[in-house]
C-alpha cells in the first residue's frame, strides 16, 4: 500500500504551491510562470474540462433539487413542531449529547459520501453520473464554482439525502401512541439533528472556499474550527485529493488520516475490484486544452 507523501503532512507553503489560489480565483496559479500553466490553466473556470462539467447541469437536476429543498424544509417544519410538543424539561441533557453525537456522525456521514464521489464512478455513468457524481469532479479543478451556486443549487442534493430519515420521523411521530413516543424521543432528537447539520454540510462546505463577503459569524465559527476552517480544507485540494474529506466541521479529518481510513478502504476495494481510485478525476482534471 505504499503511496506518495499525503497532503495532510504538507506545510503551509506547500499547500500554496500545489493548489489554486482561491482569494484570486481568475488566476492559476500566481507562483508558476509555466508557460503551459498559462496557456492551459490547471484549475479554475477557463478550464476545459470546468466547463463541459459546468454545461451538464441541467433543467431536470435543477427541479430535483429545487423539489428536495421544498420537501425536506415542510418535513423539517413537522418534526420540529413534534419534538416541540413532546419536550420535556429532563430532555435538555439528551438534546444536548444528541447535538453531539449528531455533529459528529454528519462529519463522518459527509467525509464517507464525498469519499465515494470523488474516489469512484464516472461522469458517464447513467442517471448518477451527470446529477451527482458531476458536481464533484467540477469542484476539483474549479473550487470557485461553488462560490457562483445560489442556494438551491448549492443544497439542494444535501436536503435530498435527509428527506428519507425525516419522512421516517414524520410519519412514526404521527401515527405512534405517545408512550412509545416519548420513550424513544432520544433516538428522533439524533435523528432530527443529524439531518439537520447534513442539510447545512455543503453551506459550510461552500464558505470554506469564500475569501470575500462572509459575514463576521461564520468567519468565527471557522477560526474556533467549529465549522469547516477554510485553511484546513484546503488540504484536501491540493492534488490528488486524497485526504481530509469530512467537510461539516473537519473534525474527524486528522484521526481519520492517523489510521489511514481512507487509504485502507481503496486499497480493499482496489484489490477486490481492480478498479483505480480517481482514475475519472484525473481524467477530467488533464482536459486543459
Amino acid at each position: 500500500m505504499a503511496s506518495p507523501v499525503s497532503s495532510a503532512s504538507f506545510s503551509d507553503c506547500d499547500i500554496l504551491k500545489r493548489s489554486m489560489l482561491e482569494d484570486d480565483p481568475n488566476s492559476n496559479s500566481s507562483l508558476s510562470s509555466e508557460l503551459e500553466d498559462l496557456k492551459n490553466p490547471r484549475w479554475g473556470p477557463s478550464h476545459k474540462g470546468a466547463q463541459e462539467l459546468a454545461q451538464l447541469y441541467s433543467r431536470g437536476k435543477r427541479i430535483q433539487e429545487m423539489l428536495s429543498v421544498v420537501f425536506a424544509v415542510a418535513l423539517m417544519v413537522t418534526d420540529l413542531c413534534y419534538l416541540i410538543y413532546y419536550f420535556q424539561l429532563e430532555s435538555i441533557g439528551v438534546i444536548l449529547l444528541s447535538g453531539c453525537a449528531g455533529i459528529v456522525s454528519a462529519d463522518f456521514s459527509s467525509g464517507l459520501l464525498h469519499w465515494a464521489a470523488d474516489t469512484w464512478g464516472s461522469v458517464d455513468l447513467p442517471v448518477l453520473g451527470k446529477n451527482f457524481i458531476r458536481p464533484f469532479r467540477e469542484h476539483h479543478i474549479d473550487p470557485t464554482a461553488i462560490t457562483r451556486h445560489d442556494f438551491i443549487e448549492t443544497n439542494g442534493d444535501n436536503f435530498m439525502v435527509i428527506i428519507l430519515p425525516l419522512g421516517y420521523m414524520a410519519f412514526n411521530l404521527s401515527f405512534h401512541p405517545e408512550d412509545q413516543i416519548i420513550r424513544s424521543y432520544a433516538w428522533y432528537c439524533y435523528l432530527f439533528l443529524f439531518s439537520i447539520f447534513i442539510s447545512v454540510t455543503n453551506q459550510i462546505h461552500k464558505w470554506s472556499h469564500m475569501y470575500y463577503g462572509l459575514p463576521k459569524w461564520v468567519q468565527y465559527l471557522q477560526n474556533g474550527h467549529v465549522i469547516l476552517p477554510r485553511k484546513h480544507h484546503r488540504k484536501h485540494h491540493v492534488s490528488p485529493h486524497e485526504t481530509y474529506f469530512c467537510i461539516t466541521t473537519g473534525w474527524l479529518n486528522w484521526p481519520l488520516e492517523i489510521v489511514q481510513f481512507w487509504k485502507v478502504l481503496e486499497y480493499l476495494i482496489e484489490s477486490a475490484t481492480g478498479q483505480k481510485p480517481r482514475a475519472d478525476d484525473f481524467k477530467w482534471a488533464e482536459k486543459r486544452n
